[in-house]
């Protein structure tokens, strides 16, 4: 038996110095003729601009319709997946020249329940040498979740399977395309494409080496609950009840908790450093006598503290986090709340009812029935990331303290979970930090600095072992840059220095703030 294994030995140590051949290189057109189980490319084109190539993109919750332009020559694929019966999971893969390509792999997120391919995305992993891919999760339509009802197996392919597919799938296309594999995989996204992060860190943790998750939407059925019960607190009677605060006494709201808690944090910016450490009461605001525009009557103060208190069960334990104080100006939604994205959920994906009626919502009954039915599906809030860390995987969480999309605490709910689980922050630190972004909207936007490169620093964390002690953000007025600030790693904040321009990142160190 000994003298058998010999040949086998020596062949293995033999193909250990042998350097691999590397696999042929296919055309972009060739592509088509690429043999993936449950796939089909259906379109393999080389983009050679000039003339540039433009792209309609359709409205969506933070713009209106406009156009893509690209100008940057690469192979544009066109592919879809069908893992069930139920299933068509389009995806595109855009591949730079091998001139351009910077040897690596960026999947790009999507937002809410929309099935849209995120070519804007792809667009700026692209322009950064990445061969790229987006899904459309499985779905085309806008935030109707209607596509859900009846197909449980779309609502698998939204909830994970999709991106696991596109994932794989991709790195074949890329593999034939430059005759070798990527070097690394990058996960970009933020709100749903932050939960598709997690999702892909928990279920799937070999499929990316580091994870830039924004924002994340991973706790779907309280995430809905906690918006349908914010809409149910403000309108289950309608626009001239008593309890509807009226769009216009929003900024004087807000104007309140500023003067209350802006100077806090060591500064009188506009800006929040830490929304939890203002003990703002909206009492301080209500009318002293008739209703009057800016103050609130009795009524209207009692749906303020209903909203910065958030959802919970009638045991008083917290269901999802309430708005923070800072966010007032962003609670009026645009649209009826017949159409939002919470009631879409509840209806086409909980109760399986296209007329269930938001004004009958009881956030108690009606969590527990989202959890029972979905939560195993579309929740993504396993705090074990031990697979992911041994993979090597590096995340970089981020959240806007003045999100009105996803209330921010949810974020560091998750982080100190995976904290309790990983053993310690100091252990979590190594391969997860968290930052947390002073006055920043829902992925963008906001009073704040709320521009940051979060992929250079997962790349430099990642490629040189360096982990982001600090990422600096940027505030823009009419494209020029009027205030910077550094985010730092939670629980860390930047805290002031005492001395030199508030506006000027310089200025500020990142320590445990005595606010």
């Amino acid at each position: 038996m000994r003298l058998r294994l010999i040949p086998f030995l020596f062949a293995v140590c033999l193909a250990a110095f042998v350097p691999a051949r590397a696999a042929a290189q296919q055309s972009c057109d060739s592509l088509t003729s690429l043999e993936i189980p449950n796939a089909t490319i259906t379109s393999a084109t080389t983009v050679d601009p000039p003339p540039d190539l433009s792209i309609p993109l359709p409205p969506s919750p933070i713009g209106p319709a406009s156009t893509l332009t690209i100008s940057t020559p690469f192979c544009r694929v066109v592919a879809f997946s069908a893992p069930t019966s139920d299933s068509h999971i389009s995806f595109e893969v855009w591949l730079p020249v091998t001139a351009r390509w910077n040897g690596k792999f960026e999947a790009v997120g999507n937002g809410g329940f929309i099935g849209q391919i995120g070519y804007s995305a792809l667009a700026a992993a692209l322009n950064r040498g990445y061969a790229t891919a987006s899904t459309d999760t499985g779905h085309a339509s806008g935030n109707d979740e209607s596509w859900a009802l009846g197909h449980p197996e779309k609502l698998v392919d939204w909830s994970y399977r999709a991106v696991h597919e596109m994932t794989a799938d991709s790195k074949l296309i890329v593999a034939a395309f430059y005759g070798k594999p990527a070097k690394l995989s990058y996960w970009n996204g933020c709100s749903t494409g932050g939960k598709q992060g997690l999702t892909e860190a928990q279920r799937y943790p070999d499929d990316f080496d580091g994870i830039v998750a924004g924002a994340p939407a991973n706790y779907i059925t309280h995430l809905q609950a906690g918006g349908v019960y914010t809409s149910w607190v403000r309108l289950k009677d309608g626009e001239n009840s008593a309890n509807f605060i009226p769009a216009a006494k929003l900024p004087y709201l807000h104007k309140a908790v500023l003067d209350a808690c802006d100077a806090k944090d060591g500064v009188t910016d506009g800006v929040i450093g830490d929304p939890r450490r203002c003990n703002f009461d909206p009492k301080t605001i209500q009318c002293p006598g008739p209703d009057a525009a800016s103050c609130l009557t009795a009524a209207q103060v009692h749906t303020a503290q209903l909203i910065y208190a958030g959802a919970k069960y009638n045991d008083g334990k917290q269901i999802f986090p309430g708005y923070q104080p800072g966010s007032e100006l962003l609670w009026a939604a645009p649209g009826p709340v017949t159409n939002s994205i919470g009631v879409g959920f509840f209806r086409f994906m909980v109760f399986d009812n296209p007329d269930w009626d938001f004004t009958t919502f009881d956030v108690d009954r009606d969590t527990r029935a989202a959890d029972q039915k979905l939560g195993s599906i579309v929740n993504a809030i396993d705090p074990n990331l031990k697979a992911f860390q041994d993979h090597g995987g590096k995340l970089i969480m981020y959240h806007g303290w003045a999100d009105q999309g996803i209330q921010p605490e949810n974020s560091i709910n998750y982080y100190e979970s995976v904290v309790s689980a990983m053993g310690g922050p100091q252990k979590t630190q190594e391969f997860l930090r968290l930052f947390m972004v002073p006055g920043m909207a829902h992925c963008q936007g906001g009073a704040g600095p709320n521009s940051f490169d979060a992929l250079t620093a997962l790349e430099r964390w990642r490629e040189n072992n360096a982990p982001p002690e600090r990422l600096i953000a940027a505030h823009s007025t009419a494209n020029v840059i009027d205030n910077s600030r550094p985010l730092c790693p939670y629980p860390q904040a930047a805290i002031y220095k005492g001395s030199g321009n508030v506006t000027d990142a310089g200025n500020y160190s990142c320590g445990n703030p005595n606010w």
